[in-house]
């Protein structure tokens, strides 16, 4: 099986998003009460907690299911029912949630399509050992290493 996605199987082949940012995976200033594009804005909201509808708005946007979202993240899943009852997620939490979602980002930029994007973080690749690259990023290693790859790709390193 390929490492690159050729095709996309969703409804919605017009999603060719090249500035879907962090903040819009995350819900946007709707849920985050604000833009931050700097570093010093994103660690301020991580420390404090993104707020939990963010997680409804990262499922929607990656188009998985709760327990493939808490399966990412490395988050059990009553933990993740709690949160959203509660409001807002830890920071440790935040963190795990502010990758995955700047690694999306990242994906859209190269793949030029969300569609391609999502599709290639769900496939195997041989470069990750046969793991999915959304199966990497519970951990800031694992997310490391699918932003490298994502860079190789950008500048036509397949290898």
């Amino acid at each position: 099986m390929s490492a690159f996605p050729t095709h996309s199987s969703r409804k919605s082949k017009s999603k060719t998003k090249r500035g879907l940012s962090a903040s819009g995976i995350l819900g946007g200033k709707q849920i985050l009460n604000s833009n931050p594009s700097s570093s010093s804005e994103w660690i301020t909201l991580v420390r404090q907690g993104i707020p939990a509808s963010a997680i409804d708005a990262v499922m929607n946007v990656l188009e998985i299911s709760q327990l493939e979202l808490c399966k990412t993240l490395n988050i059990p899943i009553r933990t993740l029912v709690r949160r959203k009852k509660e409001g807002l997620l830890t920071p440790e939490e935040s963190e795990k949630l502010h990758r995955l979602a700047r690694v999306t980002e990242r994906s859209v930029e190269v793949f030029e399509s969300i569609d391609l994007a999502l599709d290639w973080l769900k496939i195997p690749n041989g470069s990750l050992e046969g793991a999915t690259p959304l199966s990497l990023l519970d951990t800031d290693l694992g997310s490391q290493s699918v932003m490298d790859i994502l860079g190789r790709i950008e500048h036509g390193v397949f290898s």
